[in-house]
């Protein structure tokens, strides 16, 4: 019988090659890519051109790849062909020709910077503190102020801001110190130390904004805070002084007003009663006159009737509105008999005469209608 076993590395009774020969083969081609000589004849296995062939192809694909670039969603890209502006890139994957013949600057545009005028952040600066060569101005009205801003803005036109400007941050500061010192030498002291700070704030950022445009910074201004404005430390003491007599005028005035406001509806009330008490006083009176004015008209007409009846009815009604107010009895010592009197029917009456004269009733009116009282008495005693 024939043997059919086959030799997995390609013929019958072949051995697998050993571990050596297969490094000594692999040198040998690496040896032959750049141009070295074979140990044993002493000549080359291949040519330095074909080597450096090689090398040069994959030098050139790895410069290639380095003009591979990608963009983040704030940045822009800047690509310089021999440093003059080729193009703007936005977000994402790009690619350009590669060092030297071009290169890329990625500016961050929405980072908010900031810059400080009148004070430096110890924070952000070793020399922290005031700064009053740019903290100190003059107001409108001849007073020093120091004022202190803090000013945010951003990058809103990049080829402006690379291209434009040696120094975009220095000639924002210089443009905003400038804002600044015209808007404050416009307004007084008191105006920008009380309520005038929002306002000054926006009238340094939008005059700031104007002289940037007109520079073609590539800058946009955000925010403008005031973050301290007060005196210098010369005059601090007398001004807190002064501002707290100003406080103490306003807190009196208030209190005034408030007092006026009280005050006045109650005396408006009080004369509009008084006026309409007095209206009702005069009526009353006027009235009562032109009642009396009657009743004695109609009295003289019966007088010019029957003058002796009517001057005992008289003097007997007076005598009855007199004596109606008084406790006391007159009794006649010459009469022979005795008299009953009805005391307590007169002290009633009394006490009624005094009750109508409170309620404005003629006092004889209520003794009529009491059934009489004295006139009772005087005809009981004229009876017996």
């Amino acid at each position: 019988m024939t043997d059919n076993k086959q030799n997995p590395w390609g013929g019958n009774n072949q051995m697998p090659p050993e571990l050596d020969d297969v490094i000594k083969d692999f040198k040998n081609k690496f040896d032959n890519i750049f141009g070295r000589t074979s140990p044993k004849s002493g000549m080359p296995i291949s040519s330095k051109t074909s080597g450096l062939k090689y090398l040069f192809i994959l030098a050139l694909l790895a410069w290639f790849l380095s003009g591979i670039y990608i963009i983040d969603p704030a940045e822009k890209g800047v690509v310089l062909r021999f440093g003059a502006f080729q193009e703007e890139t936005s977000q994402g994957p790009h690619w350009h020709l590669p060092y030297p013949i071009e290169s890329l600057n990625r500016v961050n545009v929405e980072q908010i910077r900031t810059v400080q005028i009148g004070y430096r952040d110890a924070a952000r600066n070793r020399r922290g503190g005031n700064v009053s060569s740019e903290s100190i101005m003059l107001t409108k009205d001849e007073n020093m102020i120091d004022a202190k801003f803090a000013v945010q803005y951003k990058i809103n036109d990049v080829q402006s801001y690379l291209f434009n400007v040696a120094n975009p941050d220095t000639t924002l500061r210089n443009a905003v110190e400038s804002a600044i010192r015209q808007v404050v030498g416009k307004n007084s002291m008191d105006y920008i130390l009380t309520e005038g700070r929002v306002a000054i704030s926006d009238n340094v950022k939008d005059k700031s904004q104007e002289l940037l445009d007109a520079y073609k910074v590539g800058l946009l201004i955000t925010t403008v805070n005031m973050q301290d404005a007060q005196p210098p430390e010369q005059v601090q003491s007398a001004f807190s002084d002064a501002v707290k007599a100003r406080e103490d005028k306003q807190r009196l005035i208030n209190e005034a007003q408030t007092y006026a406001n009280d005050i006045l509806p109650k005396s408006r009330g009080k004369s509009v009663r008084m006026v309409e008490e007095a209206r009702a006083y005069k009526s009353k009176v006027v009235s009562k006159s032109e009642g009396e004015a009657a009743r004695f008209n109609q009295i003289l007409s019966e007088y010019k009737k029957a003058p002796k009846v009517t001057k005992e009815r008289l003097y007997r009604e007076t005598m009855e509105e007199v004596l109606a107010n008084t406790s006391k009895v007159v009794v006649d010592s010459k009469a022979n008999s005795m008299m009953y009197l009805p005391m307590d029917k007169l002290l009633d009456n009394s006490r009624m005469s005094t009750k109508a004269v409170a309620e404005g009733v003629p006092p004889i009116e209520k003794v009529k209608q009491r059934g009489g009282g004295f006139r009772n008495v005087f005809r009981n005693r004229e009876v017996r």
